[in-house]
């Protein structure tokens, strides 16, 4: 459990939120800010985040290995009262949540930048189809830990 555990490390600290959505017009001041710490005893990581885009919800997760099966699970809470689980992964640079729902799939893929101070990536969604691009999110380090 503590290699799964260590593998969070990377997250940890506060970092920008620049979500680009294709369907949503965002302001051009738009500004979001989120952040990942240890709970003590450094068995999970609590992520706040807020953004100013009325559309994307404020919110926070906890992180954590998952409690039957190996691998790692965030459990999702957000201001509109939506709660949510991802399965998720954190190796090789890239960081992975995906929620298989009936009728609405969801599913993240972020890559570390080589010095970690960046994660690119992307949502996803599927309705019963194929999969499409929901909207664009990156991360931009501000700290660490």
């Amino acid at each position: 459990m503590a290699d799964r555990i260590d593998a969070l490390e990377p997250l940890i600290g506060e970092w920008a939120i620049e979500p680009r959505f294709e369907r949503v017009e965002v302001p051009r001041d738009a500004s979001g800010r989120t952040t990942f710490e240890w709970m003590p005893g450094k068995r999970f990581v609590i992520q706040r985040w807020e953004i100013s885009v009325p559309e994307a919800p404020d919110g926070l997760a906890l992180l954590g290995p998952h409690e039957d099966r190996d691998g790692l699970v965030q459990h999702y809470f957000d201001s509109r009262g939506v709660h949510r689980v991802y399965d998720m992964t954190l190796e090789d640079g890239v960081w992975t949540l995906e929620r298989l729902h009936p009728g609405f799939d969801q599913r993240y893929t972020g890559t570390f930048s080589d010095d970690r101070s960046r994660i690119e990536g992307a949502w996803e969604m599927r309705n019963d189809a194929d999969w499409f691009k929901d909207f664009e999110l990156d991360y931009v380090r501000l700290t660490s830990s």
